[in-house]
């Protein structure tokens, strides 16, 4: 093992216990989307005390940061991408408390080479992947330019399973709020002076149902209606229905929006209502896998005497915003075991994991890999550029990539 490869495992069993309790207290106060305020301020703190310069209400998000430390000397930049939410009603049911434990290790470790190896590293935390209010905050931290200057972005998620995997692709969603305003009118007395905006939400679920005969197995589309009145005997004038608008590729999915939208000015015209659609919150990306970055992330779990356990490359059925990230730069997101037997995501069997013996061994394991990986890019320009060109051909081709 080189010089800088154990500086980063020194530092790493060093600072462990202190990430390991951080984590632990995030997990004992879970909080959701643009409500994380403990969790970002504990980590935020901890990497101001690590020698970062801290940026809060990153992105625009009240409950996002960016830490920043420049080593003075020129080389790549590279992210850390820090999670923390909770899921409401459950608690830490995907193990978020960890995973922003781990990545904020990894980059505090990675200072510590850093003003030899020159470059910058920084660790983003970026609130609500979960969704919800103001959620899925990678979309804004991509959208505002945090990553224009950034070569890739590392992290890594903890998985239900005993076994390791990569990076998976995923759907892109536009979570949207579909809503018609009418008339209200006595339903018995009074019915011809009255605009049924529930009529509208009415067509306009039957219509997407419909819609589905025309669609291909890359789109998913499922939805609720929220409000659809307060009364039999008043025609209701105003109703909200949420819909998650899915593909498997970003160009697909705009195709969709459009083809919802038409949906939502024709339930309207028919009714006589005024119609909307509209996001509440922001658009999620599918992810783009950079396969020569997740190789090099294997092959230094494998130092560690870990394997990985290789899955179909296939679409899995969730949504994450990382793929926000991974359409601008290159970018992981595998998964780290952190309990010994299968156990479903968003679970209370999950919960526990996150705060297991093996969940908290799972941030020093992480956070080495993900530091290490980083090494590899920053000691050699050539790798980098084959994983940016690896990357740039994935982007471009990925409305060709199988299901």
């Amino acid at each position: 093992m080189s010089d800088l490869r154990k500086k980063i495992t020194e530092y790493v069993d060093s600072s462990l216990k202190t990430y390991q309790d951080i984590a632990l207290a995030i997990h004992e106060r879970p909080e959701v989307s643009n409500y994380e305020f403990f969790a970002c301020e504990t980590l935020s703190k901890q990497l101001e005390k690590e020698g970062f310069e801290i940026e809060l209400n990153a992105a625009g998000h009240r409950t996002g940061f960016a830490a920043y430390y420049k080593s003075g000397k020129p080389g790549p930049t590279v992210a850390f991408l820090a999670e923390y939410d909770a899921l409401a009603g459950l608690g830490h049911g995907c193990g978020h408390n960890i995973f922003g434990a781990t990545s904020s290790l990894a980059g505090a470790a990675f200072k510590q080479i850093c003003d030899e190896i020159g470059g910058e590293v920084r660790v983003y935390g970026t609130p609500g992947e979960e969704g919800g209010e103001e959620g899925s905050a990678k979309g804004s931290f991509a959208n505002k330019g945090y990553f224009k200057d950034v070569d890739f972005a590392l992290c890594v998620h903890p998985g239900g399973s005993p076994e390791h995997g990569l990076s998976s692709r995923n759907y892109a969603c536009a979570p949207v709020d579909i809503e018609f305003h009418g008339k209200s009118a006595h339903a018995a007395g009074d019915p011809e002076n009255g605009i049924n905006a529930l009529d509208a939400q009415i067509l306009t679920y039957q219509a997407i149902g419909l819609l589905r005969q025309q669609l291909t197995n890359r789109i998913r589309i499922h939805g609720i209606i929220v409000e659809g009145g307060t009364a039999p005997n008043v025609i209701p004038d105003y109703t909200k229905a949420k819909y998650y608008l899915r593909a498997a590729d970003i160009d697909t999915l705009h195709e969709l929006y459009a083809k919802v939208e038409k949906i939502v000015e024709g339930a309207a015209l028919q009714t006589g209502c005024t119609g909307s659609m509209k996001p509440y919150q922001n658009l999620v990306e599918n992810m783009v896998l950079t396969p020569s970055l997740d190789a090099l992330y294997e092959k230094n779990l494998e130092l560690f005497g870990e394997k990985i356990t290789h899955q179909p490359d296939k679409v899995s059925p969730g949504s994450s915003d990382v793929g926000n990230v991974s359409q601008k730069i290159p970018t992981i997101q595998p998964h780290i075991s952190i309990s010994d037997k299968k156990i479903a995501g968003h679970s209370i069997d999950m919960c526990n994991a996150a705060k297991s013996e093996k969940g908290l061994k799972s941030i020093g394991l992480g956070a080495k890999v993900l530091a290490f990986t980083a090494l590899d890019l920053f000691e050699d320009p050539e790798l980098l550029a084959k994983v940016k060109e690896d990357h740039k051909w994935h982007v471009e081709h990925q409305k060709e990539m199988p299901l």
